[in-house]
């Protein structure tokens, strides 16, 4: 957006960027633990903008389907959209089977613009973005591994529990703060994801990254937060997650 400061005749240039502040965590955490469970080529770092601006493309795309500032949000997502392609078509060009998971994207991606429509604010939605963002942390682990292994997957489940997982505290701190079910849901889930955790992986030391979730999820019930306290507090989680994710995938 473009506005006069009328005292200076200059004008200011707002750049448009998506207001969901966690999303910016499920962005990056998933892409960098994939470059952790592998290994880290120079392929991605055009990879990483093109995934970049293609995420910021998405928020004034969900505008225009609003039917808000329509020619505004739409020349801002054009925008968004060409420097994505433009970083993503060089890396085509390095490894083209990465257009694979840009097709499975896709059918996520188109539910989450239904959802945009019908309830924007859907559990469900949630869980479908998450998986886009997982999906994204496949392409980097394929990046650096060069095929799509085991431990590829690995990276994808364990991204996709934890960021469930700060779903149901977010929710169960606002939109179900007074919904004593949903507590119990969020508390179980976070349970449930230890002793999923422990069973699946080979050494105990991987339910460490989910330890301080559970603990957050408990303490803070009932807490009065404020919505940049909560975000505080999730930025604050997702740092610890992904620093002790990356070391064990490192040293394990």
């Amino acid at each position: 957006m473009i506005s006069n400061n009328n005292e200076s005749g200059c004008y200011i240039v707002k750049i448009v960027v998506p207001n969901q502040h966690g999303a910016w965590a499920m962005l990056l955490i998933p892409f960098i633990l994939g470059v952790a469970a592998s290994s880290f080529r120079l392929i991605h770092i055009p990879l990483l903008i093109g995934w970049f601006f293609l995420y910021l493309a998405t928020y004034p795309l969900i505008m225009v389907i609003k039917g808000k500032q329509v020619s505004f949000y739409f020349n801002w997502a054009v925008g968004y959209f060409l420097i994505s392609f433009v970083f993503l078509t060089l890396v085509m060009f390095a490894e083209w089977r990465l257009i694979y998971f840009g097709l499975a994207m896709l059918p996520f991606f188109l539910l989450n613009l239904y959802f945009v429509k019908r309830n924007e604010r859907a559990f469900t939605n949630d869980m479908v973005a998450i998986c886009v963002f997982c999906i994204g942390g496949l392409a980097s682990f394929y990046i650096g591994k060069g095929a799509l292994t085991s431990e590829g997957w690995s990276v994808a489940l364990i991204v996709f529990l934890f960021f469930l997982g700060s779903t149901f505290f977010v929710k169960s701190m606002i939109r179900e703060k007074k919904n004593k079910r949903f507590r119990w849901y969020s508390w179980g889930y976070h349970l449930i994801v230890l002793l999923l955790i422990y069973t699946l992986k080979d050494s105990w030391l991987w339910i460490l990254p989910f330890v301080p979730s559970l603990i957050r999820a408990i303490s803070l019930h009932n807490k009065k937060l404020t919505i940049m306290q909560l975000g505080i507090i999730e930025i604050f989680n997702s740092v610890i997650f992904l620093v002790v994710t990356s070391l064990l995938f490192l040293l394990i």
